[in-house]
């Protein structure tokens, strides 16, 4: 049984940083359906307090999503390339697959009209954001500040979940050389990114980490709407019209995507969380 559950960990969290990296998809959601988005949190927030009993529980997570982010970079931007919407759109089915989790997570505290309308708002936030990005169609020469930028982003994708790099990226024309220049371990990408990235955790996930032990209804309605309104803008909806096949084929890996997300959750209710 302890194996089986190490392993279990180590497969979410290379769906973590799966997530983590590609379209429209947040590592933080992941890590909060997984149940271990708040000790990450801790111990972000306060190593010195946390890190005895957090991080020998949390370093199958921690390790799945190092193999996961890192493994992925170079197969995406090939599959992304060569099969774009399938891609896509199985991941697009494995978020919404797990909104129910995610649902049941947001009200685990209660649920008022503040939780309602924090859900709303930011579901409306997140489309004027997106389509605002989109209409701008903005592209910047990337460089050590923009690089950066895009660790600040990918950091906030895993501490304000609901939030996905790519989705800031990928209208300025940063996300594509981004995760190539990770893929390919580029140092001027990786040592610009990584500092941004720690940067924006040290600065950032203390006052996240206390939003949610004050507001977290609040908090996690909103994160929910963010999810909803970002899961639903990254759908290829031309890629459907383009053919009957192409649109069989989005529907399959639609579909295939829930259908992992089900078992996920299911295998993820039955394995006792340590955490």
């Amino acid at each position: 049984m302890r194996i089986f559950r190490i392993l279990l960990h180590l497969l979410q969290g290379a769906l973590i940083g799966l997530g983590a990296v590609l379209p429209g998809i947040s590592g933080g959601v992941l890590s909060v359906v997984f149940g271990v988005y708040k000790p990450l949190m801790e111990l972000l927030s306060d190593p010195g307090r946390y890190y005895k009993t957090h991080l020998r529980r949390l370093s199958p997570y921690l390790l799945g999503y190092a193999l996961g982010f890192m493994g992925v970079a170079n197969l995406l931007a090939y599959f992304l390339e060569k099969y774009p919407a399938p891609s896509i759109c199985l991941f697009v089915g494995l978020i919404a697959g797990m909104l129910p989790s995610l649902w049941r997570e947001a009200g685990l505290k209660g649920r008022s009209k503040g939780s309602y309308l924090s859900m709303i708002l930011a579901m409306a936030f997140i489309f004027t954001l997106l389509t605002g990005l989109n209409t701008a169609s903005l592209t910047i020469r990337p460089g050590f500040l923009w690089y950066l930028f895009c660790g600040f982003c990918l950091a906030l994708s895993i501490i304000a979940p609901g939030m996905s790099f790519s989705t800031l990226l990928m209208p300025l024309g940063l996300y594509t050389p981004f995760v190539d220049g990770i893929g390919h371990l580029a140092p001027e990408v990786i040592i610009p990114g990584g500092i941004g990235a720690v940067i924006t955790i040290l600065c950032l996930s203390k006052g996240i980490n206390s939003l949610f032990d004050t507001h977290y209804s609040i908090a996690f309605h909103g994160i929910t709407g963010i999810v909803i309104a970002a899961t639903f803008m990254t759908i290829p909806f031309q890629s459907f019209t383009v053919s009957t096949n192409a649109c069989l084929s989005n529907i399959f890996f639609l579909a295939a995507g829930a259908f992992i997300a089900s078992v996920l959750d299911v295998l993820n209710n039955r394995v006792p969380r340590e955490l």
